[in-house]
């Protein structure tokens, strides 16, 4: 493959940016026949479809859609420079690559890097949500400075990738004040036959749910399961049926999705960790954020409130 022409790319990112070549065409002061030959010029180029044309309606292929990734933070960067170069740069600052596991509940990662953003020396963060084993690759070539996720993974040793434990969480049941009260005299034998909304997709939390209704003998009602975090709370706050999610994040739970807690399960418990290119890390954001999730314990909730 030949070396990317930045134009041909920026007038690629400049069309999805602005939604369209005629909208593309006016910001750029280009005719829009220049720009769909530039563009399939550069889709020559990488010999890769960046488009499904269909019609006059421009549609983004997957290559189309990390190529829009890459191109996102390329001229991000582009413009701090300029700003730099302009002298309106805000003093110096670090750039954080954070890679997300897509299981990873949202509401927890923004506890966990919360502490990144609170530094004396401002951080710019830049936040990719993907599979594990994608960011892991990505973490490898080091576009990303660390990757956030939930379990141990199974990393080759000749990877350079190393495991940092962060915290865990024993986890709440969540329900609507009408659920709660129905439910809460006998908890946890009270939820046999309860209306319930399950994860999906994250293995190992719906083996460990499985694996405590088996041992206490309970077979909630599954009205749903659902591998968005978001969307699970969003069901939940409707009253569709109970869900579980880390006690770390009750206080924001609660109060952002109206529901109550109806208890605490000690016998599953969520794990989090950060990967790293690094064993020792000296990224001023990564050892703020360990250093945080030292604090997160047990006895750091009160658990006599529920």
């Amino acid at each position: 493959m030949q070396r990317i022409n930045y134009h041909h790319l920026y007038y690629f990112w400049t069309v999805v940016k602005e939604g369209g070549i005629a909208r593309a065409s006016e910001k750029l002061h280009l005719t829009q026949p220049t720009i769909s030959s530039q563009i399939t010029q550069f889709e020559q180029t990488i010999g890769h479809a960046l488009f499904d044309r269909a019609g006059r309606s421009l549609l983004l292929t997957d290559t189309g859609r990390d190529v829009f990734d890459y191109a996102e933070e390329i001229f991000s960067i582009g413009r701090e420079l300029t700003q730099y170069l302009s002298g309106r740069a805000m003093g110096k600052g670090y750039r954080l690559n954070v890679g997300i596991a897509d299981m990873l509940p949202k509401l927890v990662v923004m506890e966990l890097l919360k502490p990144a953003l609170h530094l004396d020396i401002p951080v710019k963060l830049f936040c990719h949500e993907d599979k594990p084993d994608r960011l892991v690759k990505e973490l490898e070539l080091h576009a990303l400075d660390l990757v956030l996720t939930t379990g141990p993974l199974a990393i080759k040793p000749a990877s350079g990738i190393f495991s940092h434990f962060l915290a865990e969480s024993p986890m709440v049941v969540f329900g609507t004040t009408d659920l709660v009260d129905a439910y809460r005299k006998g908890f946890p034998h009270s939820l046999n036959g309860a209306p319930f909304l399950m994860p999906a997709g994250q293995l190992g939390l719906r083996q460990d749910v499985d694996r405590w209704c088996e041992e206490m003998e309970i077979w909630p009602e599954i009205r749903a399961e659902i591998s968005d975090s978001a969307l699970l709370k969003t069901f939940g706050a409707e009253g569709i049926g109970f869900f579980l999610a880390p006690r770390m994040v009750q206080d924001v739970i609660t109060k952002q999705y109206g529901v109550d807690a109806l208890g605490v399960i000690e016998g599953i418990r969520e794990k989090f960790y950060l990967l790293s290119a690094q064993r020792k890390v000296n990224h001023p954001a990564l050892m703020a954020i360990l250093d945080h999730a030292k604090d997160i314990s047990d006895d750091r909730f009160n658990l006599s409130g529920i």
